[in-house]
């Protein structure tokens, strides 16, 4: 008999890390020997066995990028179509403003507007998801 509170294997859950500053988030182009090698996207990854989100957002900024984060909200929520990927959205403030992209994850950073996001080539369908439903608000707050 199968087990029916079996978690699929092939699930991922994983946290999405927004940083904004002077009307623009940045971005990173993913090294190409990671998943999803060459794409444009917000920092991010997955959330590790025992770890909360925010815990999630503040790793993943660090090994990223080199920078410190503090989780302010979550802000949105990303399921796949074919329901294998649930990226949880977090809005971060920046508390240091030294980055340095970490070679092994990141090709590059950028700092851009949402018009200039969805001018670069190969940006993830999430990220242009949510930038078409936040984007702009979120650049425009303080």
């Amino acid at each position: 008999m199968a087990d029916s509170h079996k978690v699929d294997d092939d699930f991922r859950e994983g946290v999405v890390v927004v940083v904004r500053r002077d009307g623009r988030f940045l971005m990173i182009e993913r090294a190409a020997g990671v998943l999803a090698g060459g794409a444009w996207c917000f920092v991010g990854g997955g959330i590790e066995p025992g770890e909360s989100q925010a815990q999630a957002v503040v790793r993943e900024f660090a090994e990223e990028v080199g920078g410190v984060v503090e989780p302010v909200k979550k802000i949105w929520e990303y399921r796949r179509p074919d329901g294998k990927l649930l990226l949880h959205w977090w809005l971060a403030e920046l508390r240091s403003e030294r980055l340095a992209a970490n070679p092994a994850e990141v090709a590059a950073l950028r700092w851009l507007t949402p018009a200039e996001i969805t001018t670069l080539p190969n940006v993830l369908d999430s990220n242009l998801a949510f930038l078409e439903e936040h984007g702009r608000r979120l650049v425009e707050k303080p």
